[in-house]
């Protein structure tokens, strides 16, 4: 978990307005498809049920 709270604080010291359209619109997919993993970790991890 750290490593990924390392990687979003490394995002957020970023200016996008300084990143080049087509890197930032890669950027963007990428972002888009990294999120939609962690929401689905983020879903198993609501369904385990503890008996």
């Amino acid at each position: 978990m750290r490593e990924l709270s390392t990687a979003i604080d490394h995002l957020a010291i970023e200016d996008p307005s300084e990143i080049p359209r087509a890197q930032l619109a890669e950027q963007l997919i990428e972002l888009h498809w990294q999120m939609a993993r962690l929401q689905a970790q983020i879903a198993r991890r609501t369904a385990v049920r503890v008996f």
